[in-house]
């Protein structure tokens, strides 16, 4: 699950988009949906809580499926892919990047998607075909392509590598209390370093 890269274009429905009303409709999807979850999410609310007609809403999406979709697939588009060249480096962009999603409400409602997604028919498949099996792939090359350029064993398992990753930063932040958010946000970068240099060398990754 790599929640870092921007995914593919899809058609969009109705009239032309004012990109004033998709942001606003998107951080309302996202709110609300991190808050409430599918059975909670409804096009009155977000209509009201973006403060966009309902009726526009009805234009640009047909079904409760389209919202939830295009605005999580706008969420994963503003951010971007790492492109150094190097592992550490790209590993140190994803998994910073990570950290900081996981920490903000749109992390909340990825996480809730990942469960709530195998409860509604049809949810799943769109959702993975369109966003997250992309997104997965395009991660797992960075990690062959390390392989490639010999900074990584040729039998690295881009899978357990990324796993350890990215579920250790889902832990770490889903673990710690209320109390201690801001000093796990204000030590974030030691752990980091230091997770990555524990997954590297787990993986036995060539010395810089």
């Amino acid at each position: 699950m790599s929640a870092l890269h921007e995914s593919s274009q899809r058609p969009r429905r109705g009239r032309p988009r004012d990109p004033s009303v998709d942001a606003r409709v998107t951080q309302a999807v996202v709110e609300l949906y991190a808050r409430v979850g599918w059975a909670g999410l409804t096009f009155d609310d977000v209509a009201n809580h973006a403060k966009v007609g309902k009726a526009a809403l009805y234009l640009r999406w047909s079904s409760k499926e389209d919202l939830l979709l295009d605005c999580m697939a706008d969420l994963n588009a503003q951010r971007s892919s790492p492109s150094h060249g190097e592992l550490r480096a790209d590993l140190t962009s994803i998994v910073h990047a990570l950290f900081d999603f996981f920490t903000s409400t749109g992390g909340l409602a990825y996480l809730r998607l990942y469960v709530e997604c195998r409860y509604v028919p049809g949810l799943e498949e769109r959702w993975r075909k369109q966003q997250a099996t992309p997104m997965f792939l395009e991660t797992r090359a960075l990690v062959h392509e390390a392989a490639a350029r010999g900074e990584l064993p040729e039998d690295t398992s881009p899978t357990i590598l990324l796993d350890a990753l990215i579920g250790a930063i889902i832990n770490h932040v889903l673990s710690t209390p209320p109390e201690l958010f801001k000093q796990m946000q204000d030590s974030s970068a030691g752990y980091i370093d230091a997770l990555i240099d524990f997954a590297l060398a787990g993986a036995g990754a060539a010395a810089g």
